[in-house]
């Protein structure tokens, strides 16, 4: 191939299409467990987390309320993955072996999400959310009707590999999936471009300006000890008697069981097996959706 301005036009398109295959053919699941809020700056503020609006009988004049300001933010961070593709490869009409590779790269651009969302996730034992606790922690403040404060538990210790199960019904999920500028491909091909000028090379990348945090802990309970049917039981039981500050149900129902193909076989023989290693009926039968993820363990 003749290397002018037209050529690696045509090049460029060539390699963007198979990115757009690669990203169109891939299954994403991080929407179904994260909400995805638009950034418009450096850094977005979430103070208002840890309100859940509930509805009243209206005696009398309204009572308002007034927020409690939280300090917790989602700083948006860079990500880039770049590919050089060599004149003398352009030249010679060899460039097409790269096309399975910027499918790959379509392929990283469309889970990426999936890495963060749950990469999160499984890091919710150790990293704080809007209260100041971590996200799966046993002490939880919440008030009470009567003004005093309790502490509420949406964790399960232990040792082995975590799952999660959690509310996504709401507005806002669990986890917020934060992004200030979406995922583009472009290419530095100009004869003056440095890379170009220097290296004979021409150079095709992907980047966006994206991160992750967490949303209401109230939605999610994490449990790093056996997935049997006693200790979901447990965490299901614990998620449907969450209360508001007012101490009223805040009407948490669990409807999705998140894990890692450790547990796949674990979750399945729990929620979707019509029948328990005992013989008895399996009255968790199809109670929540099951997601298994290759993110996690």
């Amino acid at each position: 191939m003749i290397v002018n301005s037209a050529n690696l036009q045509v090049l460029f398109t060539g390699f963007k299409a198979a990115f757009n295959t690669g990203f169109r053919d891939t299954p994403a699941y991080w929407e179904k467990v994260a909400t995805m809020v638009t950034s418009t700056t450096t850094l977005e503020k979430y103070a208002w987390l840890g309100q859940f609006p509930r509805l009243r009988e209206w005696l009398g004049d309204r009572v308002i309320k007034i927020l409690e300001a939280h300090d917790y933010t989602i700083k948006n961070k860079d990500f880039e993955s770049t590919i050089a593709v060599g004149r003398n490869e352009i030249e010679d009409d060899t460039y097409g072996i790269y096309n399975p590779m910027f499918q790959e790269m379509g392929f990283a651009a469309k889970t990426h999400p999936d890495e963060l969302v749950f990469g999160l996730l499984a890091l919710g034992f150790a990293s704080l959310c809007y209260d100041g606790q971590y996200y799966f922690d046993s002490d939880h403040p919440v008030r009470n009707s009567d003004g005093t404060t309790s502490s509420v538990t949406n964790v399960i210790t232990g040792s082995k590999n975590p799952w999660f199960l959690l509310d996504t019904r709401r507005p806002l999920k669990p986890i917020i999936f934060q992004k200030r500028r979406e995922y583009q491909f472009t290419a530095m091909t100009r004869p003056e471009d440095e890379s170009v000028f220097m290296r004979k090379e021409y150079r095709y990348g992907i980047d966006a300006r994206v991160n992750v945090g967490f949303g209401f802990w109230q939605q999610a309970f994490g449990v790093q000890d056996d997935l049997v049917p006693a200790t979901f039981n447990e965490a299901y039981d614990r998620m449907s008697a969450f209360k508001s500050d007012e101490g009223r149900p805040l009407g948490i129902l669990p409807n999705l069981l998140v894990c890692g193909p450790s547990n796949r076989e674990y979750a399945n023989e729990c929620i979707k097996a019509e029948r328990l290693a005992n013989g008895a009926s399996n009255t968790n039968r199809d109670l929540v959706d099951v997601l298994v993820v290759p993110w996690l363990q």
